[in-house]
């Protein structure tokens, strides 16, 4: 029985202590605890490594990100140029297929070059009112004289006397 005894004293020093523990607590815990128990920091331990961390993981997904992002740009602006290949690509097609016509050879040549077939006559007509593409204008400002006539100009003005 001296065991049971012995455990119930020391079960009932254990309650004490733990008691005294609450009272000490309860004590600190009143308006002027503040000056004699060591309060929650704003920064914890764990809350700096949790920084460091989330840091770390910051700066190493940097460079990649930057990176992606770039080569994202860089296949947008190769789709970009390899569209305009191709309409260009189309065009001179297109163009090869034009040129391989004997009819439209004949009609650029005849426009372009006044080549005339042997059974046509063709005529040209040198008046000066211009052709395809070189409009008389009629009602607007006169045309400019070529650069050299304007100096000759200015040189034969700079001679006469005042």
């Amino acid at each position: 029985m001296a065991r049971g005894a012995d455990r119930d004293d020391h079960d009932d020093q254990d309650d004490q202590d733990d008691q005294d523990d609450r009272d000490d607590r309860d004590d600190r815990g009143g308006p002027d605890a503040g000056a004699g128990r060591r309060g929650n920091p704003a920064l914890t331990s764990r809350a700096a490594i949790l920084a460091v961390v989330v840091c770390a993981i910051a700066l190493s997904l940097a460079y990649p990100v930057r990176e992606y992002i770039a080569q994202r740009k860089e296949i947008a602006d190769l789709r970009h140029k390899e569209a305009l290949a191709r309409r260009q690509v189309d065009e001179l097609a297109r163009r090869k297929q034009q040129l391989g016509d004997k009819s439209y050879i004949e009609r650029e040549a005849t426009r372009r070059l006044h080549y005339c077939r042997p059974d046509v006559k063709c005529y040209i007509v040198l008046d000066g009112s211009g052709g395809e593409g070189r409009q008389a204008r009629r009602g607007g400002p006169p045309s400019r004289p070529p650069w050299y006539e304007t100096l000759w100009r200015s040189v034969e003005a700079a001679d006469r006397p005042r």
